[in-house]
């Protein structure tokens, strides 16, 4: 019997949401390197800084014991995951990004956003457990 028993989450690299907002973080990482150099301050710092903030939201709602502040967390992860949402269609109508790449980066931002939303739900049903 190939039974598949569920791990137990002891980090916060253990829950998805974390996983895939992290590997959204990476991606944007990597188109960043193409952006021109002017926009070093600009655009490419603040969608990094928003990257960074998903996955540190994520992090810090999972450290704290009160199950309405881990959701406060997540909710401000979303925030910076729809912030993101805007400066990649600003990254691609200036011409920073192709249409694939922003397609891709958008797809990945969606399935994370999914998965944080997931969380929260389960979060709040279990609220007073």
């Amino acid at each position: 019997m190939n039974e598949t028993v569920p791990t137990k989450i002891r980090n916060f690299t253990d829950l998805n949401a974390w996983k895939e907002s992290h590997k959204l973080v990476l991606e944007i990482y990597k188109v960043t390197k193409n952006f021109p150099r002017e926009e070093i301050f600009g655009l490419s710092s603040q969608i990094k800084r928003a990257a960074v903030s998903i996955t540190s939201n994520i992090a810090e709602g999972f450290g704290r014991f009160s199950k309405k502040e881990q959701i406060q967390f997540y909710y401000i992860s979303i925030g910076s995951l729809i912030e993101i949402q805007n400066q990649l269609l600003i990254a691609r109508d200036v011409g920073y990004l192709n249409e694939v790449q922003y397609n891709s980066i958008y797809t990945l931002s969606v399935n994370a956003q999914k998965i944080i939303n997931g969380l929260i739900r389960y979060n709040k049903i279990n609220l007073t457990k």
